[in-house]
């Protein structure tokens, strides 16, 4: 039979309620909040070019990206077969198997060239299209469509054909140009209609394309030693199926010259990668409207503890890191295998991402910001790391392995309903600069140093639901951690140097509702004096997983009861409906006992 006792010796032996029950100071182990904040948390340590994440779709495409219609008589016909062409037009240079498209008009091409090249070389200011209508074209030893000279290059695959284009694995120069992927321009690049492509290249990348990259539909099959798609200064999806399979990142945008340039926006679609490198990595920013996105970078989340992937930039077979012994320490060490990453901001607004990575599933080397979206994420590293902020408004996230759940300078959640699982720090705001993730998973395994400790980290919780298991702290801030709202469940193991919130600077509690199961090591830690909302802080003696604690107040009306889901010797609590100064009955397994809310 459950026994009720008084407040006695007895009690306080049992529960050894120590402190840390009805205490007014900040922390368990007694630290009180005299070290209040006087450190301006809202200055930013990253400096970067501003994002305009206003911009929509039609910001993005034009009208002409997605129109997939042509007039059939006024086009001009090219027949592929085997070893040359032939075309309908004297604008159309053919010699051998080498096939020049000089005409700003459309051109309509069928058939299968064995061994050749089109090359698009028209005027600067030309807008020509090319229909793929059942076409095969290998190239041995270069691209199979080479765009050399127009303003802008669509390709329209015709509804209901199937087309392919491939490389034999070898790219010998032609000219003075790098030709090193299947479909090579200089120049735009559009592709859309309703057909399908399907592209092999053993010994470079898929699609490049010098300047913007635009996919506004058809169903395309990507293979690659190196990128899948890759562009200098964007790449931009909608209505496409994208599956990709890369030796290296599988989508990846970079320039060089202009900071502002190199970034990705995926309106919609379903996007499939599996890169031995980054999933979708982008030198500028990243946008994500909605679509449903898959990603598999490095071998998934079982490898972040590999140095690197051994078999990176291997094509259509071999063993993938953690497959076999000798891939998992040869290979480049500063190999990135993250699911989505990005110099400048991350903006998600909407969608399905699944991404398992041996590194970060999701980083910024600024901010990132989640408005809505379901996430399934397993990571070797952090599920979600921004260098400067993180700000969470609205999802459905799932983090069934991480090294961190959410680390960034700055945390902010507002809404969403979010499980975490940690190895560590379930989050981690930090100063400093993250130099996880270059190795293949966690840094530290290896004597990196991850992101240094300061006192201008911020962790704010003022929506949504939070539910934290972490093998390290809960919520760790190297500043200050407030919660304002929402509702926050926090379970640690109850050995290490850990703690249920462990914060620089007096954590405090204001609104919402905080449950908590932990260890009580020198690390334990509870909210301030300072905060308004009642706290039940109490060291409760081993309870084992299944336990019940329970909250009563003087009417003995169930203010709060939950299931201890791993046993525990700790438990803190606060909620609206918990006063400070008043009394409650608390029952942790079968003791129970009156407590005064700090």
């Amino acid at each position: 039979m459950k026994r009720l006792l008084s407040v006695t010796l007895t009690l306080i032996l049992l529960l050894g309620m120590l402190a840390g029950c009805g205490q007014t100071s900040a922390d368990v182990n007694g630290n009180n909040d005299t070290n209040s904040s006087n450190t301006d948390a809202s200055e930013s340590s990253a400096e970067a070019e501003e994002v305009d994440f206003s911009q929509t779709d039609s910001d993005m495409f034009t009208d002409r990206d997605y129109e997939t219609d042509y007039d059939e008589n006024d086009s001009i016909y090219i027949y592929l077969n085997g070893d040359t062409a032939t075309a309908s037009s004297d604008s159309v240079q053919i010699s051998g198997s080498t096939i020049t498209i000089t005409e700003n008009a459309t051109h309509i091409i069928s058939g299968t060239l064995d061994d050749g090249i089109i090359i698009v070389d028209a005027d600067e200011t030309a807008k020509l299209q090319l229909v793929f209508n059942g076409v095969n074209i290998n190239s041995e030893t270069s691209s199979p469509i080479y765009i050399l000279e127009a303003d802008k290059v669509f390709i329209t695959l015709a509804d209901r054909t199937e087309n392919t284009l491939s490389n034999g694995g070898t790219f010998t120069a032609i000219d003075e140009n790098n030709i090193d992927a299947v479909i090579y321009s200089k120049q735009d690049l559009t592709l859309n209609g309703s057909g399908s492509l399907t592209v092999t290249s053993p010994a470079g990348h898929g699609i490049v394309s010098k300047d913007d990259l635009v996919i506004t539909g058809g169903t395309y099959i990507v293979t690659s030693a190196s990128h899948g798609l890759d562009a200098n200064d964007s790449v931009r999806i909608a209505n496409a199926s994208i599956t990709v399979d890369a030796g290296k990142d599988g989508i990846h945008a970079e320039n060089s010259d202009d900071a502002a340039l190199g970034f990705i926006y995926i309106s919609s679609g379903a996007v499939n990668i599996e890169a031995e490198g980054d999933g979708i990595s982008a030198g500028s920013y990243m946008q994500i409207e909605s679509g449903d996105i898959y990603i598999l970078a490095g071998g998934g989340s079982e490898n972040g503890t590999s140095t690197s992937s051994g078999s990176y930039g291997r094509f259509m077979g071999g063993s993938r890191p953690g497959q076999s012994s000798s891939a998992t320490t040869t290979g480049d060490s500063s190999t990135s295998m993250k699911g989505m990453k990005a110099a400048n901001s991350i903006l998600i607004s909407e969608g399905t991402i699944t991404i398992d990575s041996a590194d970060d599933s999701i980083h910024s080397d600024v901010s990132v910001t989640i408005n809505g979206g379901t996430f399934e994420i397993a990571s070797g590293d952090d599920a979600v790391h921004a260098e400067d902020t993180l700000i969470i408004t609205a999802c459905n996230m799932n983090v069934s392995e991480s090294y961190e759940g959410l680390e960034a300078q700055k945390i902010y959640v507002k809404g969403g309903d979010i499980l975490l699982h940690a190895s560590d720090d379930g989050l981690n705001a930090s100063g400093g600069t993250d130099s996880s993730g270059m190795t293949g998973g966690r840094d530290g395994m290896f004597g990196g140093g991850g992101m240094s400790s300061s006192s201008n980290g911020v962790v704010e919780i003022s929506g949504g639901n939070l539910t934290v298991y972490a093998s390290g702290d809960g919520l760790d801030s190297n500043g200050t951690l407030t919660i304002s709202g929402g509702y926050v469940y926090v379970a640690n193991p109850t050995s290490g140097d850990t703690s249920v919130i462990d914060s620089d600077i007096s954590p405090v509690i204001t609104g919402g509702t905080f449950i908590s199961t932990g260890s009580t090591t020198m690390m334990a830690q509870t909210f301030a004096s300072s905060s308004t909302q009642g706290v039940i802080a109490c060291t409760t003696g081993n309870q084992s997983a299944g336990s019940t604690v329970t909250v009563k107040d003087s009417n003995g009306n169930t203010i709060i009861s939950y299931e201890v889901e791993y046993s525990c010797v700790l438990v803190i609590i606060s909620s609206s409906d918990i006063v400070k100064g008043n009394t409650y009955t608390l029952t942790v397994g079968s003791t129970s006992g009156s407590v005064t809310a700090s």
